[in-house]
């Protein structure tokens, strides 16, 4: 069986060797006790940094929209919500790096010896996994900029709006890139699987995210941003969409050894 007829995301999420375009999944191989651990275990971690990440987000709209604690505040928990974020990220790329490429001859998935990093530009799910990581920096430079306070306004274009922008662009290519990854492997009759909904409750976050973004820019001539209202509650929805299909991906993983 070529790569290409792999249901890659069944492979690396759930463990399930599966015939991509198939009306239901045809299973060619199911995982070792080794092998559900590992992908337990990382999709806990990435899980669990989503749900956290997309909380302390939404958490820190909330406050900046009710004007708690000033910015000073909002900006802390934006900051710590980006580091889970990050954390969420990364732990996505390794589940990437370490699915099981195939299955035995008896039919068993085993996983590859453990990699911290791979380089595989080929691969949509790579791809994906590693733009949205590469957006999560992004956003932690802006939101790291945001707590020097006292910028003028040339300096929160550079250092934080901009930034954020080009973060939240990478996470709308991301998303695309997933969504691709689905159509190619998954008929329409099947779009409709845990996988599909969490692809696509997470760009929407990343649309809302962008929403966020633009409306957060601040005119050079008064000082102040275009819709703060727009900002917070983008940023706020979108965080929360983030949350839920984090709390859905905890779902999405192996159901037992073979």
């Amino acid at each position: 069986m070529s790569e290409r007829a792999i249901d890659r995301r069944a492979m690396r999420k759930r463990g399930v060797l599966a015939l991509a375009g198939a009306a239901e999944a045809e299973v060619r191989g199911r995982p070792d006790l080794a092998t559900v651990s590992r992908l337990r275990r990382v999709n806990a971690i990435s899980a669990t940094a989503f749900v956290l990440g997309g909380s302390l987000f939404a958490l820190g709209a909330a406050l900046s929209q009710a004007d708690v604690g000033g910015p000073r505040l909002a900006a802390v928990v934006y900051l710590v919500g980006g580091v889970f974020f990050t954390t969420g990220a990364y732990a996505a790329l390794l589940q990437v790096a370490n699915a099981p490429r195939g299955a035995d001859p008896d039919g068993i998935l085993r996983t590859p010896p453990w990699r911290w990093w791979s380089l595989e530009p080929g691969r949509l799910d790579w791809s994906s996994a590693v733009t949205l990581f590469v957006g999560t920096l992004f956003f932690a430079v802006s939101l790291t900029d945001a707590l020097i306070g006292d910028l003028s306004v040339a300096q929160l274009h550079r250092l934080v709006w901009s930034p954020e922008v080009v973060g939240c662009v990478l996470f709308l290519v991301s998303g695309h890139l997933a969504l691709t990854e689905m159509r190619h492997d998954r008929p329409r009759g099947r779009r409709t699987d845990l996988g599909w909904w969490i692809v696509v409750v997470n760009q929407l976050g990343s649309v809302l995210f962008m929403v966020a973004a633009i409306a957060a820019f601040v005119r050079p001539a008064s000082g102040d941003a275009l819709a703060v209202g727009v900002a917070n509650w983008g940023t706020l929805t979108g965080a929360l969409c983030f949350a839920i299909a984090g709390v859905m991906q905890e779902f999405e993983r192996p159901d037992g050894a073979a």
